[in-house]
């Protein structure tokens, strides 16, 4: 009986360590890839500036070809949204809007992911000479859920490849169109 009592509160003990532990994580899951198209930034943003063409270089339906996908707003810019829905577990549902757009500098989104939390993505293109570099961000606030904030240790692991799998395929699309 004594060797179970012991178990039991190093159990405890352990859950109560990680949970505290976590409070020293950080609070925010940042994500960030950039690649160099050999374009100029006005060739590139109509592909960042409408989720209509996002299908075009989407890294995500590929994984998925039967996500449903619906679109309100505009065709491009502020409020242009995308909802989707997938029973793939890498793709599932929410619904992403355009909430900043300055042409050909910057493109900022709004997700939200239902269940899973919100977050916000954006798009920053940088002219180097005759081409440009495209950074790709995604920020998520972690809040106080101890879970969470383990889980956004491994959000660049998780996401990481996915942004630079549709990075190149931006750039493809886009080096291919000039």
């Amino acid at each position: 009986m004594r060797v179970i009592k012991r178990i039991v509160l190093f159990l405890i003990c352990l859950v109560l360590l990680l949970i505290g532990v976590s409070y020293l994580l950080p609070g925010k899951a940042i994500v960030s890839r950039s690649i160099i198209i050999d374009a100029p930034a006005s060739a590139i943003f109509p592909y960042v500036n409408s989720m209509q063409e996002t299908e075009k270089w989407s890294p995500w339906l590929a994984r998925d070809p039967e996500t449903q996908l619906s679109y309100s707003g505009p065709e491009a810019g502020v409020g242009n949204t995308l909802s989707w829905s997938s029973e793939h577990p890498q793709v599932g549902s929410g619904t992403q809007e355009i909430i900043e757009s300055v042409p050909d500098q910057t493109v900022r989104t709004a997700l939200d992911f239902g269940p899973m939390g919100t977050a916000s993505a954006s798009f920053e293109l940088a002219p180097e000479g005759d081409q440009t570099q495209v950074t790709w961000g995604f920020e998520s606030d972690l809040g106080i859920n101890p879970m969470a904030r383990w889980m956004g240790l491994m959000m660049d692991k998780w996401v990481g490849g996915d942004y630079e799998q549709g990075l190149s395929n931006l750039k493809a699309l886009v080096e291919g169109q000039t």
